[in-house]
């Protein structure tokens, strides 16, 4: 059965102390809530890491870090590798993200390499494909899709290739406040589930989890989760607002 989930994404904000505050607070706030269906993640700076699983009732919330290392150990100064970030509690970890791609030059073949070392080190991979808005502008975006998909995910075998969860992001609807109309939205995340199905067949793509991840708020996160083959966000700037991250929780 496909797996709802809303995962909130801090980026590079909160300190540690404030980090606690505002777990403290979803954990409270997701208690006196009725049942849900979403899976709740949170992924805090690496910092955060250890000190929110010893705080979190898993049960309510698990965690995932913004970004793995490319390789597994060794001398690459200011890295994290997968093994560490599983050590920490952390069960899911971030890869591929728009920002990663564009600040840091990630390439498909290095998040590819990440992609395996976090499902060799029992890590749940959030991967992240979008296209730029020229590339939409241009009527490529569904090549771009295809290609980012190819290279980073599609050399893993079915059993591998499951426990994926893809995350759709339309670049130029982060951090803007644009946000990609729900048949957009709802017309790629059909896209991705029917390239899956061409490769992995229909069980293994009905199965996938598929977010969102394009400035998903309170305000617009029930339409988008009403589209068939939307399964929920990653969430940015609306999960550092427990009150708004409960809301688009709560929006199934």
């Amino acid at each position: 059965m496909r797996q709802k989930i809303v995962a909130g994404n801090w980026k590079m904000n909160n300190s540690l102390k404030n980090g606690l505050e505002l777990t403290s607070r979803i954990d409270s706030l997701l208690k006196k809530r009725e049942e849900r269906d979403a899976l709740v993640i949170l992924a805090p700076p690496f910092i955060h890491l250890s000190e929110m699983a010893k705080n979190i009732d898993p049960q309510h919330i698990s965690l995932a870090a913004q970004n793995c290392a490319a390789e597994e150990k060794g001398a690459y100064t200011g890295e994290v590798s997968a093994s560490m970030i599983a050590s920490t509690g952390a069960t899911h970890v971030i890869i591929g993200h728009s920002e990663r791609r564009a600040y840091y030059g990630e390439d498909d073949q290095v998040l590819n390499r990440k992609v395996h070392l976090a499902l060799v080190n029992s890590l749940r991979p959030i991967f992240c494909c979008g296209e730029i808005l020229n590339q939409r502008e241009e009527g490529n975006h569904f090549n771009v899709i295809g290609e980012q998909l190819e290279k980073g995910l599609f050399d893993l075998n079915e059993e591998l290739f499951a426990r994926v969860i893809i995350a759709y992001e339309p670049v130029w609807a982060i951090g803007t406040g644009v946000t990609a109309s729900s048949e957009q939205a709802q017309e790629m995340h059909q896209f991705i589930r029917n390239l899956i199905e061409k490769r992995y067949g229909s069980s293994i793509s009905q199965d996938l989890t598929i977010l969102y991840g394009g400035s998903c708020k309170p305000s617009n996160a029930r339409e988008l989760f009403s589209n068939p083959d939307v399964d929920g966000g990653l969430i940015g700037g609306a999960s550092l607002i427990a009150e708004d991250f409960l809301e688009i929780i709560y929006s199934f």
